[in-house]
């Protein structure tokens, strides 16, 4: 094995550098899945960024639950750029080696924006039961305030909750090892190499994300039965369709994102037999929302559809509805 050693002062060796081998188990094809891997981070950009200029562009979108598709487009985009540059070097230039400090950065920014990525469907979820729920109240409730207020405290909990992770995964010992059997720096991943104990690494793992992703998870799915509560008490059958019908996107890409969630720690447990799963898995999990989301919001939000055309110049006669 080709591994990068280093003296450190106690005479221990201490790697000061990762190999990412990419798909553990395929190596020999792993390169045939550059090409749909790259066209998702594409579809990706190209997709989340016209959701931001269609946005800004149009007047009638200036409202709260359009600004946090904005807010959730900007994560995506950062969250689909953290790994997959480096996953698209590994398979086309074979350029597996990463720093120490790139590889904890890159643990950081993985698990911030996932953490974001949450919290914005929480507030997501909110703006849709204070406008199904409190429909007179709402304006006063939900406004730009409010999306300001939600995106700092989103920025805030995920930047501050997550620094533990790469600071404890730095003060781990990596002496002999340093092949990960991976696309991208996972927090379990890299700690796994390590020489000394690493339960306080798993413990915060586990913690972060009940307390993240549990808790946006439980609160997500409160709001949504108190939704499905008052949609039910409605005497008109065409009331109860328009207000279902008014967060069905959201509903769509919360059970997608929450799914893989579960999915994803399911497949990481039952891996060991094929481990290249739980690996495919964490990076489609990465990069699949990012490019369906803003798919999405599109076919079944018929103002993003009108602003899309738009702006691409395809319906200058189009009439807003």
């Amino acid at each position: 094995m080709d591994t990068t050693l280093s003296i450190t002062n106690s005479s221990r060796l201490q790697v000061s550098e990762f190999i990412l081998v990419g798909l553990p188990g395929i190596h020999e094809w792993q390169h045939w899945l550059s090409l749909p891997l790259a066209l998702l981070y594409i579809l990706a950009l190209i997709a989340n960024i016209l959701i931001l200029i269609t946005i800004q562009h149009e007047p009638s979108l200036h409202q709260p639950m359009y600004q946090l598709l904005g807010i959730l487009a900007i994560v995506d985009i950062g969250l689909a750029t953290t790994i997959m540059p480096k996953i698209l070097a590994i398979l086309w230039f074979d350029a597996k080696a990463i720093s120490l400090h790139e590889c904890f950065a890159q643990i950081y920014a993985i698990h911030t924006f996932m953490g974001m990525e949450s919290g914005i469907f929480l507030c997501m979820a909110v703006d849709r039961y204070v406008a199904i729920c409190y429909p007179l109240q709402y304006s006063s409730i939900v406004n730009e305030g409010f999306v300001i207020k939600a995106t700092l405290s989103m920025v805030l909990r995920n930047g501050l909750l997550t620094i533990p992770l790469p600071v404890l995964a730095a003060q781990r010992h990596y002496c002999s090892r340093n092949e990960i059997d991976h696309c991208l720096c996972s927090n379990l991943g890299v700690t796994s190499l390590a020489c000394d104990d690493v339960t306080i690494n798993r413990v915060c793992q586990l913690a972060l994300a009940w307390v993240t992703l549990g808790g946006d998870m439980g609160l997500v799915f409160a709001s949504y039965a108190l939704i499905v509560r008052s949609v039910l008490r409605l005497n008109s059958a065409e009331a109860t369709s328009k207000a279902l019908s008014t967060c069905s996107s959201h509903l769509i890409l919360i059970v997608f994102f929450y799914t893989a969630v579960i999915v994803l720690s399911v497949t990481h447990l039952a891996g060991r037999k094929v481990p290249f799963i739980p690996v495919l898995f964490n990076v489609l999990h990465n990069v699949m929302p990012p490019a369906f989301n803003p798919m999405v919001y599109a076919l079944r939000t018929q103002e993003l559809r009108v602003g899309f055309q738009r702006v691409l110049g395809l319906g200058e006669n189009v009439s807003r509805k």
